[in-house]
């Protein structure tokens, strides 16, 4: 039973499974959190009405918000996993998912239970109607804005010691953006989601820059000279404290491979000096730029350390290497039945480039079939020309999201590469049609959506 209401209000087992599956239905005919329509925008006054009406439930448990175009999701399962192994409740908010909308929400490593989902969900949702009728709110709060909302309320009722929240688009006016965060924490900004967030990587580091505080504490690494300028400018007028992550970012020498050490799972693995202290900084996280992403969760950590939370050198390396973020570089090995794949969530062209990187360095030589789909609004065409020359075979299909581009669509994006092309009307035939293709040394790599890496490890039951 949930342990979140008082044993007098609990349902029965059986409505609890019905009041679930209810509950995700109605959330997603809410619609996509990226298919909102602007004048059904939440802003965060509006948010804010939302959460006085659950008692404020932001303000009942300390938290970081991260913001980042790409590895915002790495550094905050990192920085969760630190905290864990430091001994501290550590709450875990996070998106998209990739087979289940509970994995968005975590308190340390376990996801939140379908019956408080359910049970959460329908308190969110009583009183986001009442405000509505009572003229306190326009409309119903979107897709993100609940999940949000029922996120915050599980966590201060569930009361952990502090809350790792990762921005959803944004960050000025992300839902998320309603917390007063101990440490801010900005990762690798390039374009993505223009429609929403402005054409340059100016306007989209100023959405991004919207997560700092006035006199509050800021990580974050030195990137294109166009996002430095809006992120120092920030700091500047509201009289922030920058926390420069380069420290821990290790050095390239030649020949290191990025410090990948090849075994039977690609692992990262450098020596680094952390809070006077000499670590082995061991993560699953693979690819320079997650280097990068380890290096700001550190930074943070280290914050945290001087803001009084129990984290020392030793956890830091214990929870490093602790961490579990599926999708990104997952590695699934061989089987007499079955070929090696690599399942990574390369949606945008910085993410194709830190895929093509990591592949190059850990599978140079070996033949590879990708395996590709990805939503009709993102960069497809530069994407594809990033990847499909190192493909021997591409086949192109679309995940089950009103959203997706159809593999017709993509092979008109994907024209210039004059790589060899297939369809598959589903990432499971797609995958059946790679497997049966496959030669002893091959490689699938599943790749593009999250949606397309989400359905591809449900059909390999692939465990969370």
């Amino acid at each position: 039973m949930a342990k979140i209401l008082a044993n007098d209000q609990q349902p029965e087992t059986g409505d609890l499974r019905l009041s679930y599956e209810t509950a995700v239905a109605r959330m997603y005919a809410l619609g996509h959190e990226l298919a909102q329509t602007p004048s059904h925008k939440f802003d965060l006054a509006h948010m804010r009405v939302l959460l006085g009406a659950l008692n404020h439930p932001e303000k009942r448990f300390p938290s970081v918000l991260i913001a980042g175009t790409n590895g915002k999701g790495s550094t905050a399962a990192t920085l969760a996993s630190i905290l864990r192994a430091s001994g501290i409740r550590t709450g875990l908010y996070t998106s998209p998912h990739l087979v289940r909308i509970n994995e968005r929400i975590r308190i340390d490593r376990d996801e939140i239970s379908d019956d408080d989902f359910a049970l959460l969900h329908d308190m969110v949702d009583r009183t986001a109607e009442r405000l509505v009728e009572e003229g306190e709110l326009p409309w119903h709060p979107s897709f993100f804005e609940m999940l949000t909302a029922i996120a915050f309320e599980y966590f201060a009722r569930n009361q952990v010691e502090i809350a790792v929240l990762e921005v959803g688009m944004g960050g000025r006016l992300d839902a998320t953006n309603v917390v007063e965060p101990r440490v801010a924490v900005i990762s690798d900004i390039s374009l993505d989601h223009q429609k929403f967030l402005g054409n340059t990587v100016e306007e989209i580091a100023r959405e991004k820059a919207g997560i700092i505080r006035k006199g509050g504490v800021v990580v974050t690494l030195p990137q294109q000279p166009q996002a430095n300028d809006v992120i120092g400018n920030t700091i500047l007028e509201l009289d922030a404290r920058a926390v420069n992550a380069v420290p821990y970012v290790p050095p390239v020498s030649p020949g290191s491979g990025d410090y990948l050490v090849k075994a039977t799972r690609p692992t990262s693995r450098y020596p680094l000096q952390v809070m006077d202290k000499q670590i082995l900084v061991e993560t699953p996280l693979v690819g320079r730029h997650q280097l990068r992403n380890v290096a700001l969760a550190i930074a943070a950590a280290e914050e945290l350390g001087k803001q009084g939370l129990p984290i020392t050198p030793e956890s830091i390396e214990r929870g490093i290497r602790e961490t579990r973020w599926p999708g990104r570089f997952q590695v699934i090995p061989a089987t007499q039945a079955t070929p090696e794949y690599v399942l990574d969530v390369a949606h945008n062209p910085a993410g194709a480039w830190a895929l093509r990187s990591a592949l190059s360095t850990y599978y140079d030589g070996r033949p590879l079939i990708f395996v590709f789909g990805a939503m009709r609004d993102k960069a497809i065409a530069e994407i594809a020309e990033i990847l499909f020359p190192l493909a021997e075979r591409v086949i192109v299909t679309s995940a089950n999201n009103p959203r997706s581009a159809t593999p017709g669509e993509i092979r008109q994006a994907a024209v210039r590469t004059a790589t060899e092309m297939e369809d598959a009307d589903s990432v499971a035939a797609a995958l059946q049609s790679a497997r049966n293709s496959a030669g002893k040394a091959t490689v699938v790599v599943v790749t593009g959506s999250i949606y397309v890496v989400g359905e591809a490890m449900r059909a390999l039951e692939v465990r969370i």
